[in-house]
């Protein structure tokens, strides 16, 4: 996938918006895009769990876990089912876990930092719901390009512009 959000700006400035949260980058993919799927949960990953091992279709799973660090809301088994899945990445305003696994596997995942404790398992929480965090609001359906500039969101596919 050739782009960079910095190119992307340049182009589309008007058309985008710049996530001002700082990510860490824990995924092998360091460029990722795809339209978006979005999770609001805390500290519970069911929904997560149930989303990443359904068809991604190069989507890009959005998750808002209320900048929490107190537990992963992924892990690498999930993350594994990410990919063998297709999704193409995982932006998670949050922790995750297994980072040594997470950063061998072709996935995109960025995230606030990483906890080794487990969260729960529920399946409390939202999906498809419109979520903000960075300054930025992602709309399910719209489009998400994450390198390692940063995050950027529009409303269309922007590599398909032409």
């Amino acid at each position: 996938m050739e782009f960079a959000t910095a190119d992307l700006i340049d182009d589309f400035d008007a058309e985008l918006q710049s996530c001002e949260t700082q990510f860490r980058r824990y995924g092998g993919r360091e460029r990722f895009a795809g339209p978006v799927t979005t999770i609001q949960c805390f500290r519970d990953n069911g929904l997560v769990r149930r989303t990443l091992n359904g068809p991604g279709a190069g989507g890009v799973l959005v998750v808002d876990g209320g900048g929490s660090l107190a537990s992963a809301l992924m892990g690498d088994l999930i993350a594994a089912a990410a990919v063998a899945q297709g999704w193409s990445g995982v932006i998670i305003n949050g922790a995750v876990r297994d980072v040594g696994v997470l950063r061998t596997l072709d996935l995109g995942i960025k995230a606030l930092g990483s906890n080794p404790r487990k969260s729960a398992k529920v399946g409390d929480g939202a999906i498809d719901v419109p979520v903000s965090f960075g300054g930025v609001t992602f709309t399910p359906g719209s489009w998400v390009y994450g390198d390692e500039d940063g995050i950027v969101v529009a409303t269309r596919n922007l590599l398909a512009a032409g």
